[in-house]
């Protein structure tokens, strides 16, 4: 799967836009977001694209699908989202929003979503606490131009972000997409966390501790830019909030 947003959608961190870092393999030339995507698509001639009002592209296919980790693809009241993998506890989310048995991963993403950004009634760490499995999904609201990105926990679903050559905020499953895309400016997004442009990079897993980066050697040995982990040494004061805190904005 491939997302692509503009910078007047997003804009991606800093430490992550690194043309200097790294040599050998990891040098490589950045892509266009036009032309990452028709790279994408010319190497997945079955892959679905939804152009987002010219905000982004949004595309996927099941081809070279692994069998654990299924893509699907849903919209719902301008929310378009894409989603990686499998969600452990369906049943109870589905009772948890009040929703059918009908209703998949990629449905109660959105639904999920769309319950934080309507009602609040949980901040956004607490909702994607929720969630158990092994999964990843990338979402955008059309109406409001948010963008959300997660993975769980364990890192088990692949995801990986990048910056394109015309300063797009790239994300895919296929980490040579983005290696071939994005140059040294691309990384693993990581493991338990999510981004929104407001928001920027936040651990739902320890929502107390900052994010830190740290060098991203990768397999061959060479260095390829950064990385993202949970800095354990630093903590943000705890919030305190009334029981009827809303958190409508939190995103």
């Amino acid at each position: 799967m491939l997302a692509v947003f503009r910078e007047a959608v997003a804009i991606a961190p800093k430490e992550l836009r690194n043309d200097d870092a790294g040599s050998g393999n990891c040098s490589r030339m950045k892509k266009s977001d036009k032309d990452l995507i028709e790279y994408f698509v010319s190497n997945n001639p079955q892959a679905m694209s939804v152009n987002l009002a010219g905000e982004g592209i949004m595309a996927y296919t099941h081809h070279r699908q692994p069998l654990l980790m299924p893509r699907s693809f849903g919209v719902l009241d301008d929310v378009f989202c894409v989603f990686i993998g499998t969600v452990e506890n369906l049943a109870l989310l589905r009772q948890e929003y009040g929703l059918t048995k009908k209703v998949n991963e990629v449905m109660i993403a959105i639904e999920a979503y769309k319950a934080l950004r309507d009602r609040g009634p949980f901040p956004a760490e607490q909702v994607l606490q929720d969630f158990e499995g092994h999964f990843a999904f990338v979402l955008y609201d059309s109406t409001s131009k948010t963008v959300l990105a997660t993975r769980d926990v364990d890192g088990k679903a692949p995801l990986f972000w990048g910056q394109t050559a015309d300063g797009s905020l790239a994300f895919s499953d296929e980490e040579e997409v983005l290696k071939g895309g994005c140059g040294t400016s691309f990384a693993p997004f990581p493991e338990g966390c999510f981004f929104s442009p407001t928001k920027g990079l936040q651990s739902y897993q320890h929502p107390l501790h900052k994010m830190k980066t740290e060098p991203w050697i990768d397999a061959t040995g060479q260095m390829c830019g950064v990385k993202f982990v949970v800095d354990s040494a630093m903590k943000e004061g705890i919030h305190h909030v009334s029981s009827a805190a809303n958190w409508t904005q939190d995103l």
